[in-house]
């Protein structure tokens, strides 16, 4: 099972929505293998790595994967060192032919065709995360948003 995140980089973190984040995993995964594929560029992005770090501390079938816009050899050591760190494997999308101001949304769009499921936080109409936000709804994933409230 592969679960991707999407979230405005302006994004406020809560207990809440780090409670519903949890919940949405245990309920999806239980113990089943899972990639869960993170950004690391925006205030949501560093929200759901925590969220994620947190669920494989008590589920050892789950993997964090960053997956890169940008080709590991145009990147600085000590940045790939870090990434290193702190994922289970860095992925890099084949994406030599995309201009470097079109990586991010190129990789967005790899990742929603990758995931099963979505987890998102997505509060406004504008913005790379609800283009990426409208890219898993064309595709018919399974989507939490969790700025919904219920």
């Amino acid at each position: 099972m592969v679960i991707a995140f999407c979230g405005h980089s302006s994004y406020v973190q809560s207990k809440e929505h780090k409670k519903r984040i949890l919940s949405i995993l245990e309920k999806e995964i239980q113990e089943k293998p899972c990639d869960l594929l993170l950004g690391e560029y925006g205030a949501f992005d560093h929200f759901a790595y925590e969220c994620a770090r947190a669920f494989k501390a008590q589920n050892q079938n789950a993997r964090l994967i960053f997956v890169t816009p940008y080709h590991p050899s145009i990147q600085r050591a000590d940045r790939i060192a870090f990434l290193r760190e702190r994922f289970d494997e860095i992925v890099y999308p084949e994406l030599e032919n995309v201009p470097l101001r079109f990586a991010i949304s190129h990789r967005n769009r790899w990742i929603i065709n990758k995931a099963d499921i979505v987890i998102a936080y997505i509060s406004h109409t504008y913005g790379g995360a609800y283009t990426m936000y409208k890219h898993a709804k064309s595709k018919e994933k399974i989507i939490y948003n969790i700025a919904d409230t219920q």
